[in-house]
Order: structure tokens, then C-alpha cells, then sequence
């Protein structure tokens, strides 16, 4: 891996680069999306059988959705440890988003005024699983979890079919997370059939969960008639650390989100050269171990990246211009660190906290904001499934009290029958 110093004349420069990798002229993805939306809103069932022989070799007419049965008997047909895995990771998660539930309130003025919010839960979710060459059960399970425990009445999967089938841990996911009905569907058109609805497959309020560039362009494109996640870039993390701990580990930690994707990115912010050459020594040594090396070593050549700061309050700074997906804070006092920290996805505290136990075991969403968009962008959670509508109820006192402020102030913007609407309630007091 390169190292740089934070003071070095090219430093600027070369991290822009690295944060403009999720950068893409997606004008002829968008045309090409674009004429899918149009198609499945036109032929509806017909187009997502079409789509899916083209694009998936894949024959689903007459069985675009799946029987719940059949992810019940992937959930037995799996290995017992692996189905008892998923159940723990399932408890963990929902534990953890419990604790995110919100509740509705109101308050009573004195003169009767009641104002309020009030929660509940969107109708219908859509959750889109990736499929084909890999299966993503943790995926099922952080998507459609904080929307059962959210209240959400039905949740939908989508998820294309591979050569063999449906994946049966992605299944087995949807089983224990409590799917509701679930369709062999993928790719640009599966989002298209989630927006606005075919014969077979339900239009929902919301859409969440990854997916390739085809699949993040449609997502944007029906943004508005349904509601969405995040446009999800690349993958990041950011580790910083002041010299303690062993290279190795942070060389792991850096490999494990450079295996994802070439546009994956890599960064080691540390206070010790020394340290820093020990991980860029490591990061070599153990890259030639993995399976997907390739993957990974075009990703840490194109975007991985050690940077030496003069200090952990530089070392800071620098994460939060990054805003990392994934933040490492391997140091003595991480929680002490902490407090200088202002954007990141999810912060991963101390030596022994390795960036995948956020992914699978540990509760937290691993649904995370990318390419920087940590500046303004939470975690997926149950928040995500729920709306608050405002409650107002005026006392005939209130009304009396406020309605001439409200006409006048409707007359500032020169709004005359919003003040009227005020003024014809005035010194009419009624009981109630």
C-alpha cells in the first residue's frame, strides 16, 4: 500500500482521487434503466419474465413469487450450526433495534391546545437481496428486521434467481426475519415492480438494500413515487491508529473491505511510520492468501491508501473530511478519540473490535452511508419505517387567542383566505 504524509505535496491531490471512485457517468445506465421502469409499468408481469430470461437466464413465468414454504424448508435444510448462526445474529439485531422504537406524544396547552406527534409504521416495505454469483443472508436479516420490529404490516423481498435456484440461506434468512412474501425477481426491473406494482408483485411505500449500479440507478429514478434508503456507493473503511497493536490485524481489517469490490477503499490513518510500514508489509503478505486477491489487490492499488498524520487531532480531522462508511478507531483511549469525531457510518471502538462483527453479530445495522454521505446520513434502522404525522387540535380559547396573529401573518405573505379561514372563527366562541 502507498504511504503518504499528511504534510506531503501531493497528499490533497491523491486523497481527491480516492474519494471521486464512486463518481460515474451512469448516462447510459439511466437510459438504459429508464426504458426497463417504462417497460415494467407497461407490461407488468410479462416484462419481469422477460427481463429476468434475459438478463438472469432464468425462467420464472407462473412463478415469480416464491411459497413461504419453501423458505421454511431451506431454514431445515441447512446445516443445524449455520441455521443456529443466523439465529443469533437475528436475536442480536433485533435486540439491538428495539432500543431504536419511538413513541407518539402529546402535550395539552393551557388554554386546550393539543399538539402532538404521532408514529406509525409505514404499510408495505420492499427489501432488495442481492443474488447471482454470491448469497447475502445478512443482508435479509438488516433490512428486514428493524422493519418488523418497526410495525411495518408486510414485508416484501425481492431477489434474483441463479442458475440453480434460490440461494437457501437467503431463504432461511427470510424465514427467520419474518419475510412476507417473497419474489424470484432482480435488477432494475424488480425495483420498477416494487414502485408501482405488476399482477403478481405488491407496490410498496419504502425500498431498501443494496445493489449493483442498474439497481442503485433505478432506486434514485423512483424516488418520490416510493421512498428509499440510500444510493449505496462503494465500499469504505478508515482505520486510525497511534502505533499500539499488531500490523497484522489492521492489515486484516483493511483486507476485508478491499475483498469486496475494486472500487472498494482502504484507509489507514496512523500517527507511527513505523507502523505504518509494518501494515503495508502485512497488507502484501496477507492479500496473496485470499480468494478474491484480485478483487482486492486492484482495490488497494487503485484506492487504498496509508496516511501518516502528526498527531490523532490531525489523524481526526482527516476522518471527518472522509466521512468514512466503517471507522476503526484502533488506539489506546478510543473513547476518549471518539469525541473529535463528527462523520462517520459506524464507529468501531478499540483494538478487538474488527469492522465485520459490525456486519453480522454485533446488532447495529450494517446498512451504512457511503461516499461521504456520513455528513448527513444515519445508519438504516427502524426509523427508516415509520413516519410521524403532526397532530393539531385548537381549543375554541386557543383559536380566539391565536386567530388574529394567524391573519395577520397569512397577510404578510398576501395569503387572504388563509386569514379569513381564521377570521370566520373569531367572536364566535362556542362550547365544545
Amino acid at each position: 500500500m502507498r504511504i503518504i504524509g499528511s504534510s506531503d505535496s501531493g497528499f490533497k491531490t491523491l486523497l481527491a482521487e480516492i474519494l471521486k471512485r464512486g463518481e460515474q457517468d451512469t448516462t447510459l445506465v439511466e437510459e438504459a434503466v429508464k426504458e426497463i421502469i417504462a417497460a415494467v409499468k407497461k407490461g407488468g408481469d410479462e416484462a419481469l419474465v422477460e427481463y429476468t430470461r434475459r438478463f438472469d437466464k432464468a425462467d420464472i413465468a407462473g412463478s415469480i413469487e416464491v411459497p413461504l414454504k419453501e423458505a421454511e424448508k431451506a431454514a431445515g435444510s441447512i446445516p443445524r450450526k449455520d441455521l443456529d448462526l443466523m439465529l443469533l445474529a437475528a436475536s442480536r439485531i433485533e435486540t439491538f433495534h428495539k432500543k431504536q422504537s419511538e413513541n407518539s406524544w402529546f402535550t395539552t396547552e393551557e388554554d386546550g391546545t393539543i399538539l402532538g406527534s404521532r408514529v406509525t409504521p409505514l404499510e408495505r416495505a420492499g427489501i432488495y437481496v442481492p443474488g447471482g454469483k454470491a448469497a447475502y443472508p445478512s443482508t435479509v436479516l438488516m433490512n428486514a428486521i428493524p422493519a418488523k420490529v418497526a410495525g411495518v404490516n408486510e414485508v416484501v423481498m425481492v431477489t434474483p434467481p441463479g442458475k440453480d435456484g434460490l440461494n437457501p440461506y437467503v431463504l432461511a434468512a427470510a424465514h427467520i426475519a419474518g419475510v412476507d412474501r417473497i419474489f424470484r425477481v432482480g435488477g432494475a426491473q424488480s425495483i420498477a415492480a416494487l414502485a408501482f406494482g405488476t399482477e403478481s408483485v405488491p407496490r410498496v411505500d419504502k425500498i431498501t438494500g443494496p445493489g449493483n449500479i442498474y439497481v442503485a440507478t433505478a432506486k434514485r429514478l423512483v424516488f418520490g413515487t416510493v421512498d428509499i434508503d440510500m444510493i449505496a456507493g462503494p465500499s469504505e473503511i478508515l482505520v486510525i491508529n497511534d502505533g499500539i497493536g499488531e500490523a497484522s490485524w489492521i492489515a486484516a481489517d483493511l483486507l476485508s473491505q478491499a475483498e469486496h469490490d475494486e472500487l472498494a477503499s482502504s484507509i489507514l490513518v496512523t500517527t507511527s511510520l513505523k507502523m505504518a510500514k509494518a501494515v503495508s508489509k502485512e497488507v502484501e503478505k496477507q492479500v496473496k492468501k485470499l480468494k478474491r486477491r484480485e478483487i482486492a489487490k486492484a482495490s488497494l492499488e487503485r484506492y487504498g491508501l496509508i496516511i501518516v498524520a502528526k498527531d490523532l487531532i490531525e489523524a481526526a480531522s482527516i476522518s471527518n473530511s472522509i466521512a468514512p462508511e466503517h471507522l476503526e478507531l484502533f488506539v489506546e483511549k478510543p473513547f476518549e478519540l471518539m469525541a473529535s469525531i463528527k462523520n462517520a457510518g459506524a464507529i468501531f471502538l478499540g483494538q478487538h473490535t474488527p469492522e465485520a462483527a459490525g456486519d453480522y453479530l454485533a446488532g447495529p445495522n450494517h446498512t451504512l452511508p457511503t461516499g461521504g454521505t456520513a455528513r448527513f446520513s444515519s445508519p438504516l434502522g427502524v426509523y427508516d419505517f415509520v413516519k410521524r404525522t403532526s397532530v393539531i387540535s385548537l381549543s375554541s380559547d386557543a383559536i380566539q387567542k391565536h386567530g388574529a396573529d394567524i391573519k395577520r401573518f397569512a397577510g404578510l405573505e398576501g395569503l387572504e383566505a388563509h386569514g379569513l379561514s381564521a377570521d370566520a372563527r373569531l367572536g364566535k366562541k362556542r362550547k365544545v
